[in-house]
């Protein structure tokens, strides 16, 4: 029967249970057990260099993403432009001070922290700041990253703007400008940079 090991430098092989110790891989590379030859685990297809490229680009997205309008309804000749943060902070204005928090962290401030500490962690080891300093920053980043990863909702808002741009449709002229083309490349940059992120890659590089 195999144990829970929680020690996230180790692996046990599902194979012949033998006790092996994670290291650093080179991109491309397949770890496999010494004993039976049982993969083990994979590194991740993008490289350090590619995760800061995702990391830079989502970073640049997020300032127009967030402050430039998402939608322009044109109605009985008045024109209205909204954004994301103005958004959730009407539907507070309203009254729904819950609902209003939730996008607000959803769709402003959780994927905002998301992206910098992904590239804090990836600056980190792309440039080997392995002083204590850096060092500590590095595990708390990790430690809090599931949290921020369950926070960021993108999708939800994505969801929410084409329900609306449905129902509306009927009624009112809806024009689409840069923070709606921000917003959707910020969503599939987020996607990308979650898919290719790996926690226990990035604790193994803590390890070596």
């Amino acid at each position: 029967m195999k144990t829970e090991v929680l020690d996230k430098s180790i692996v046990l092989c599902r194979a012949c249970d033998l006790v092996v110790r994670k290291r650093a891989l080179p991109t491309g590379v397949r770890a496999l057990c010494p004993r039976c030859h049982t993969n083990l685990y994979d590194t991740p297809y993008c490289s350090v260099n590619g995760m800061l490229a995702l990391c830079i680009t989502a970073l640049v997205l997020y300032f127009p993403a967030n402050f430039f309008p998402v939608l322009e309804m044109h109605f009985l000749g008045s024109i209205r432009t909204t954004t994301i943060a103005g958004g959730a902070m009407a539907v507070a204005s309203q009254g729904y001070w819950v609902v209003g928090i939730a996008v607000l962290v959803a769709a402003v401030i959780a994927p905002g922290l998301l992206i910098v500490s992904i590239l804090t962690q990836v600056l980190i080891v792309k440039y080997r700041l392995r002083v204590p300093f850096f060092r500590n920053i590095y595990k708390k980043l990790l430690k809090q990253h599931s949290l921020l990863a369950q926070l960021s909702m993108l999708e939800i808002y994505m969801i929410s703007i084409f329900v609306s741009v449905f129902q509306l449709s009927d009624y009112t002229d809806l024009y689409f400008g840069i923070g709606t083309f921000c917003f959707t490349m910020l969503f599939i940059m987020v996607i990308f940079m979650q898919r290719e992120y790996d926690i226990e890659h990035m604790w193994s590089v803590l390890d070596e």
